[in-house]
């Protein structure tokens, strides 16, 4: 029950405030990590320090995004396929789903905050209902607690947060969310943190005791990854709720498929990289870059028409020369 409400980074002293009796206490540390979220106090302390340049880079979607629910079926099971993400997209938001170990969904819908279809516009029922029977009537049936979940549950809203450095000399350094909050399009926010972590060990390992070349050099091998994945989730967030639905996207994600299938030791799909392997994110996004400018060359030259034949035998060969130039 013990909230960080400040740091004395020359004293080496944490002031913690007990949530539940509002004590004050101070305790000294030796090596502290800020691991304190995206609204941390530690960066803030970070912030302040006399004398250190520090950047700091907080970016707030236009979109917010409100929780909601479709029950387990009568009886238990799931009224939708489980094992899928659902995704309604519509241009410019969308509401997706994610199954839950007893049978329900929960339902979040991302959608702008203020404008002529937005939060700021659905204020009561015949609104709400309105704006879901246009945009999603299918899922209405399977949420009957609709306009009670979405007048009680609250609107949340978005960022990304990059600064840098995270550390002071060698007395501390900032982990997870207080250094890198992203949006959760990618779904690795939780995941960057432990691999934080894993970094961490690392150099634990490599330099010890050393804490001011452990944290030097944990912000120089962390950073340009955490940065990438942060792009990547702003950009999953526009493809997720626009460019599912353009032909052109649906055909190059195919392809890409496809050659990752016909060259696994050549061709690793970007989302593969990130979500399935350990390599690194910087790197994902950079391969991921340079295979999207093959994908849009091979769609220029051949056409839509190429989707048909990616079961061909013959493709394998078509699909290397665009690899080899």
């Amino acid at each position: 029950d013990e909230r960080c409400e400040n740091i004395d980074l020359q004293k080496n002293e944490i002031i913690l405030k007990n949530e539940k009796n509002r004590a004050i206490t101070k305790r000294h540390y030796g090596a502290f990590f800020g691991a304190d979220g995206a609204f941390s106090a530690s960066r803030m302390a970070l912030m302040k320090t006399d004398r250190m340049n520090f950047t700091y880079n907080q970016i707030y979607q236009d979109h917010g995004y409100k929780e909601l629910q479709i029950p387990a079926a009568k009886g238990g099971g799931w009224l939708l396929e489980k094992n899928a993400l659902h995704i309604w997209p519509r241009k410019s938001f969308m509401m997706i789903a994610l199954p839950n170990m007893d049978g329900s969904f929960t339902c979040t819908l991302f959608f702008a905050l203020k404008g002529e279809e937005s939060f700021e516009k659905l204020t009561n029922t015949a609104e709400v209902s309105r704006f879901f029977n246009q945009y999603f009537p299918d899922a209405i049936p399977l949420m009957p607690t609709l306009l009670h979940d979405f007048f009680h549950n609250p609107t949340s809203t978005l960022a990304t947060i990059k600064c840098f450095p995270w550390h002071f000399e060698d007395k501390m350094t900032l982990l997870g969310d207080a250094a890198h909050a992203i949006v959760p399009f990618y779904g690795q926010g939780m995941n960057c943190g432990f691999e934080d972590c894993i970094e961490m060990d690392r150099l634990l390992d490599k330099f010890p005791g050393n804490w001011g070349r452990i944290f030097e050099e944990f912000d120089r091998n962390r950073k340009p990854n955490s940065d990438a994945i942060a792009d990547m989730a702003v950009r999953n967030f526009v493809e997720m709720r626009d460019l599912v639905s353009d032909p052109e996207f649906i055909l190059k994600n195919a392809l890409d498929k496809t050659i990752g299938k016909l060259m696994p030791e050549r061709w690793t799909p970007m989302y593969t990289m990130v979500s399935f392997t350990d390599v690194a994110y910087a790197d994902a996004k950079r391969i991921g870059e340079e295979h999207d400018k093959i994908l849009s060359d091979i769609v220029k030259h051949e056409g839509p028409g190429i989707g048909e034949k990616l079961e061909d035998p013959g493709v394998k060969n078509l699909l290397e020369k665009y690899l080899d130039t």
